[in-house]
């Protein structure tokens, strides 16, 4: 059963890295402008930019070869799990990954948590609620969130909170503090989208058969949200929040480049303006193996939660 879903997971890990790797590489030579001019500039910065350091670069990483050789290197020491090294900094891209990863994934998780402790109780108590007002103020309220992109989220965000109030540091890496504004960006906007698909699915509960056959039997309505309601309206949030990942690794790479939190998105956007292929395509592989790795977590959840999944892997189906 568990066997069957880690096979899929492992192919589509190889599948994933291929194609990151492979559309990495394509994309930063089909951009506009002189790759070797642009990797020199990052290495010795624009006033130290000339035509012989350029070509100096050229000859060093065999830019000068043929597009598809310099492809076909790629992806050998690819498949050798051979990510290289940065063109601009010269470090080995795993150990640059090693720690920009740590603070990404810290970010998202606290993200992912915050977001499902605003989105769940608001979830089950918009449903349960006798007001219509209540639970219309909270669809415009989540409606208007979702809504917003990301990076101008932000934005309002840094105007609230460290230019009115001064309460909160507005970019950088120094404390606890700096994660809170690029955490509260990127759940907020996961948080409206699930709080809704709780309040739907709570509302389907209490119509369900059995939960009226819990409250027929004299069970409180508490209690009966408590056995019969939370855990069977959490499974479609569950195979839900597969999707959200694309969400919140887009929004990473969005939300550090605006904070300037030194994560694996900030690393991202620099490796692309200085067309640092290694970095990019370690970087690329990295966020495709955590979309990868979230929808393996939101399988086995899934397979514990909905009896239903284990009779059709039992059945063969």
């Amino acid at each position: 059963m568990f066997i069957n879903i880690f096979i899929k997971r492992f192919f589509q890990v190889i599948v994933v890295a291929l194609l990151s790797s492979s559309i990495g590489f394509l994309m930063m030579h089909l951009l506009p402008g002189d790759i070797a001019m642009r990797i020199a500039a990052g290495r010795y910065g624009p006033d130290g930019l000339t035509s012989e350091i350029a070509q100096s670069v050229r000859m060093e990483l065999q830019l000068n070869k043929p597009l598809y050789e310099q492809y076909l290197i790629s992806i050998f020491n690819f498949l050798k799990l051979d990510l290289g090294y940065s063109l601009v900094s010269g470090n080995s891209v795993i150990q640059e990954l090693k720690v920009q990863l740590g603070y990404s994934f810290v970010l998202a998780l606290l993200a992912f948590i915050v977001s499902l402790i605003i989105a769940i109780p608001l979830g089950i108590f918009t449903s349960i609620s006798k007001y219509k007002f209540v639970n219309n103020s909270v669809m415009l309220i989540s409606i208007i969130i979702r809504a917003i992109p990301p990076f101008v989220l932000a934005l309002i965000l840094i105007l609230i909170f460290s230019i009115w109030f001064n309460i909160l540091p507005p970019a950088g890496f120094e404390s606890w503090k700096n994660f809170v504004l690029p955490t509260l960006t990127l759940c907020l906007g996961l948080a409206a989208v699930s709080n809704r698909l709780i309040t739907d699915s709570m509302n389907d509960v209490q119509n369900s058969s059995y939960f009226k056959y819990g409250r027929f039997k004299g069970l409180s309505q508490n209690i009966t949200i408590k056995r019969h309601g939370i855990k069977n309206a959490l499974i479609p949030l569950i195979s839900f929040l597969a999707l959200q990942s694309v969400y919140l690794i887009e929004g990473v790479v969005v939300v550090e480049t605006i904070f300037a939190f030194p994560g694996i998105g900030h690393a991202l956007v620099h490796a692309i303006v200085a067309r640092d292929i290694p970095m990019i395509q370690g970087t690329v592989l990295i966020m495709g193996l955590i979309f990868v790795f979230i929808n393996l977590i939101v399988d086995i959840l899934a397979l514990n939660l909905d009896p239903r999944l284990k009779e059709k892997k039992y059945n063969g189906k």
